[in-house]
């Protein structure tokens, strides 16, 4: 096997290392109140729970109430196990029914596009199961941010000065909530507080008393009243929503199983094809069998860059919420080692999804256009993409958990009145053409872009990881993992890493656009791999020196020792621990 690249010694930070407890984010507010949390005796799903209700507060455009999440954990010496947050497709939302309404895709903004939200559930089921803590404990960072404010981010109030213009001429309910925003939020610290303010004879039963007033109390109330109302889409047309109170009141968030693969002596662990998890899986095992997979050579780069996009397009073929993803065989050695015939030394520009015995695989429409970079985007007639957050923390008992919350963005539908947030919009991953395995249709999950990551070694939870960034999480994560599980980087030198992505398959998010051959690359990746990729025939995007993922991890060695990481880009993202 070929030797890496070796680390750079500079780093922007330090990798933390310490045996209390650590916690990592997207944001510094929820990494010092889910650190907090640790240092008061909590564990570590008190702490993450408590961070990611202050990333509804401090990222409103990139996460909200509204929205979903997954997560993956594992309990001090137990097994790696997925917390499902992504509520699926309403009664009322069906491809025929849409299409009805003269739409070929689900809109990428308004409440046509909203799941049944699954994050609030997930966070409370998480915190009934395996906190320690009282909801009102958990609750108190976030409302105290929301109720007295915060400091803002430059980009939460550029997202809102794009969006003024459509929210007082077709949202006028969002254009109230955030015409005059300083920082505080304080109908959705109300929410909070009512939520925190539920009753019952136990710890469990007030968190579950809490889990009722979101599913069939207030908030569902409040949400069956709005959504009846028409307003306008990202496709220029106005609608009323199909979300009911019956169908938040038939939603509960669950525990599942992981789908894994062993890679290089660790064991890498995902949600199942759901999520667009395993497509990770896959792109391990396809890399596993190339002597040069280092990120950071000509040669590596353009493999990775390959196996992405022969991953990703087995994802949009295969993977739904069908209960008949052939998952065993697109992991199988068999079929592994037959995509890995298929990179040659050209950028491919094909969507070349895999064939299985007896079966055909969908080939989605494709419309040729420039797919994002994981940031949001904005347009003044209401054209939203968001983008997503992350948080992990690992305590000193042992229990590690990787969270990847997303949707209700500020900008994705219509602020319902009185709750202080939006509905998210992960219905646009969906299809309206049948016979698609990620088909809208009721009752089904949307095949989500979210997809945090856990690491085991030898049985024992090592690291947990994560980014936001839509289609793109799995392919910087990627990067994360070579380099520190075959090119010995620390946490904190990988993240620093330049990264780089495929666009060469059709993007989840609407309007759906694709760009064959496409990479987008950090300019510190170098000129000489630019070059050389450039000279196979990718077409290169150069993103900036330092653009691309927003990836934290926390972890534990072979000593015991903890560790956390987080991205330096955007001077957004902050580890914290001792």
């Amino acid at each position: 096997m070929m030797s890496f690249t070796p680390a750079p010694e500079f780093t922007t930070r330090p990798t933390l290392t310490g045996r209390f407890g650590m916690s990592a984010s997207t944001h510094w507010l929820a990494t010092a109140s889910a650190q907090s949390v640790l240092e008061q005796g909590g564990n570590a799903f008190d702490a993450v729970v408590a961070g990611a209700f202050v990333l509804h507060v401090v990222e409103p455009h990139l996460n909200g109430p509204g929205g979903d999440m997954v997560g993956i954990f594992a309990t001090a010496g137990g097994a790696p196990t997925v917390l499902m947050g992504q509520g699926p497709a309403p009664a009322g939302a069906s491809a025929a029914a849409y299409r009805e309404l003269g739409l070929e895709l689900v809109p990428g903004a308004g409440a046509l596009a909203a799941a049944i939200p699954g994050a609030v559930d997930a966070w409370l089921l998480l915190l009934r199961d395996h906190g320690t803590w009282e909801l009102p404990e958990v609750l108190q960072f976030a409302i105290g941010y929301a109720r007295h404010g915060h400091p803002v981010l430059d980009r939460v109030t550029a997202t809102i000065e794009k969006m003024r213009e459509h929210f007082e001429d077709h949202w006028p309910s969002s254009a109230a909530l955030w015409g005059s925003y300083d920082g505080t939020m304080p109908e959705l610290a109300g929410t909070y507080e009512r939520l925190a303010a539920s009753s019952g004879s136990s710890r469990v039963k007030r968190i579950d008393a809490a889990r009722m007033q979101w599913s069939e109390g207030f908030v569902a109330q409040a949400i069956d009243d709005f959504v009846r109302v028409p307003h306008r889409h990202s496709d220029g047309h106005d609608y009323a929503g199909v979300l009911t109170a019956r169908d938040l009141a038939g939603f509960s968030a669950s525990f599942e199983s992981p789908v894994t693969i062993d890679f290089r002596g660790h064991t890498i662990a995902k949600s199942a094809a759901w999520g667009q998890g395993p497509a990770l899986l896959q792109m391990l095992a396809i890399l596993d069998g190339f002597g040069d997979i280092d990120p950071s050579t000509p040669l590596g780069a353009h493999t990775i860059l390959e196996v992405e996009k022969l991953a990703l397009a087995d994802r949009d073929a295969w993977f739904g919420d069908t209960g008949d993803v052939p998952l065993e065989t697109l992991l199988s050695g068999t079929y592994v080692s037959g995509r890995r015939l298929l990179v040659g030394d050209r950028a491919s520009r094909e969507l070349r999804p895999g064939s299985i015995a007896g079966r055909t695989p969908f080939r989605p429409p494709l419309t040729t256009g420039t797919s994002g970079m994981g940031e949001p985007t904005v347009s003044r007639q209401g054209v939203t993409r968001g983008d997503t957050c992350h948080i992990d923390v690992i305590d000193r008992w042992g229990n590690i958990v990787s969270a990847t919350p997303s949707g209700g963005w500020l900008q994705s539908s219509p602020a319902i009145p009185g709750l202080g947030f939006c509905l998210g919009t992960r219905l646009q991953m969906t299809w309206l053409q049948d016979g698609a395995p990620a088909t809208l249709t009721p009752g089904r999950r949307p095949r989500t872009t979210l997809t945090p990551t856990l690491v085991l070694r030898e049985g024992r939870a090592v690291t947990a990881l994560g980014s936001p960034g839509g289609d793109q999480q799995d392919t910087w994560q990627l990067l994360y993992l070579l380099r520190t599980i075959v090119g010995g980087y620390t946490p904190q030198q990988a993240i620093d890493a330049p990264a780089y992505h495929t666009t060469s398959f059709p993007d989840s998010f609407w309007p759906r656009q694709w760009e064959p051959g496409g990479a987008v690359v950090e300019d510190r990746l170098g000129a000489t791999v630019i070059d050389s990729l450039e000279s196979r025939g990718h077409v290169v995007t150069r993103a900036g020196d330092w653009a691309l993922g927003r990836l934290s991890a926390v972890g534990t060695d072979d000593r015991g020792m903890l560790w956390s990481a987080a991205n330096a880009r955007g001077n957004q993202g902050y580890a914290a621990g001792r």
